[in-house]
């Protein structure tokens, strides 16, 4: 199954993917998006001073105002 990255304060987030058998990591650094097929982020931090380095091609979600259930919709689209 798919490498999900989602930032730790997500843990409601975490474990709905976790459930429909995805494989969840923790986001604590920048090392930790290398290798997956797709992120979860709060937002709150994204982009920080105009700095934007790319560490994965995969998609990343913003998860600010959705729920657990709609972030889990949005990452099954994105890796279709």
């Amino acid at each position: 199954m798919a490498k999900i990255g989602v930032e730790p304060s997500l843990t409601d987030v975490q474990e709905a993917l976790r459930e429909r058998g995805y494989n969840v990591v923790p986001l604590r650094g920048e090392q930790d998006a290398r290798g997956c097929d797709c992120c979860v982020i709060t937002g709150l931090d994204a982009n920080i001073a105009g700095i934007h380095n790319i560490v994965t091609s995969g998609p990343v979600i913003e998860a600010s105002g959705l729920t657990a259930e709609e972030i889990c919709q949005k990452v099954e689209e994105k890796l279709r």
